[in-house]
């Protein structure tokens, strides 16, 4: 299948600045986001990924009483809408992850929130974002010991930043050292403002301008092959609402805004289908993306109705208390749904 070339180009250098001190916690959270990224492949050294932890059987009687749960998929449906969500992280790799972070810092003005070193596991983990994580969306990068390159592929799009000026902003990560690659300007078929920067790794940020948006990191596209079953999936297996849907034939593509809430003030997921393409190499560097929910055990089973693929069944993490499940969506792209009560006692 054919499918659209992605930039591998790399970011040049970014001045170095001090990383704020951030205490060491009990990261749980982070360490089961990282311990669910799939195995890189064809990395550019002779490394692995961190371990994957293994998980112990859900329990018994809340995996029962959440299949009996449902009398209907109506049923089902209606409990995922009303259930409390919100996209919580997104999870990724990256080569180097302190030169990553004073990229994010200085140019992109994020804030470093917590970052962790797992020698045991060998990895590196670091959240990222512009407010708390409890009521923001925020990255989180992954760094593999001795693995200093990854494969962004051609079906991850870019993050997109809310801004209110585009083109001082622009200015402002051009001054630090940051790879401009579409300067701002209309976007194609449309009127907002929005420019192209690349980070060390390759990964794209489209900065949009949207003055005095309250969730500035605000969304994450993603490419799939079939536009209209991937909006289904997330409306019925994880609940989600389709903001809007804008078709541009004359560049021969079509996006759908998905998403917990109006994406003027709450981080989305843009799906993009670009006219014949049904498959993308996804390549081994964006992992996933985290949703908070009230009952992991139910939204497992709302996913299996809707005939979603469940690849971590719902329970606890072994030896601690968080609560997740995981699934891929008809692409193949992974989303980890994390019990909100155990997420938020991540955060004391």
């Amino acid at each position: 299948m054919r499918a659209l070339p992605m930039a591998a180009g790399r970011a040049a250098a970014v001045a170095a600045c001090a990383s704020p001190a951030v205490p060491r916690r009990s990261l749980l959270l982070s360490t089961a986001a990282a311990a669910l990224q799939p195995e890189p492949v064809s990395l550019s050294r002779s490394a692995s990924a961190a371990p994957k932890l293994r998980a112990s059987p859900p329990d018994a009687a809340q995996a029962a009483t959440a299949a009996a749960a449902f009398a209907s998929k109506e049923e089902a449906f209606a409990w995922a809408k009303s259930d409390n969500r919100r996209l919580l992280h997104v999870v990724y790799r990256v080569g180097d992850i302190d030169r990553t972070i004073k990229f994010y810092t200085e140019c992109l003005g994020m804030k470093l929130l917590r970052k962790r070193d797992i020698p045991e596991e060998k990895y590196t983990n670091a959240f990222l974002g512009y407010g708390a994580e409890d009521n923001h969306f925020v990255v989180e990068l992954t760094y593999n010991y001795g693995v200093d390159k990854y494969d962004v592929g051609a079906g991850f799009g870019h993050f997109g930043i809310a801004v209110d000026d585009v083109a001082k902003t622009v200015e402002l990560i051009r001054a630090k050292g940051g790879k401009v690659t579409r300067e701002p300007g209309p976007v194609k078929g449309g009127k907002t403002v929005i420019a192209f920067v690349e980070d060390p790794d390759g990964y794209k940020f489209e900065i949009l301008e949207r003055p005095g948006t309250p969730e500035p990191l605000c969304q994450v596209m993603l490419r799939v092959g079939d536009l209209d079953q991937a909006i289904s999936f997330y409306e019925k297996a994880c609940g989600m609402e389709l903001l809007r849907k804008r078709d541009n034939p004359e560049y021969k593509y079509t996006v759908a805004m998905m998403g917990y809430g109006p994406e003027d003030k709450n981080a989305v997921l843009e799906l993009t289908y670009n006219y014949g393409v049904t498959e993308y190499d996804k390549g081994n560097a964006y992992a996933q993306i985290a949703i908070g929910t009230d009952d992991v055990y139910k939204t497992a089973e709302v996913v299996k109705l809707f005939g979603g693929q469940v690849v971590r069944e719902p329970g606890p993490l072994p030896g601690i208390n968080t609560k997740i499940t995981s699934i891929l969506d008809p692409d193949g792209w992974k989303s980890v749904f994390v019990d909100n009560i155990d997420f938020a006692k991540e955060l004391e």
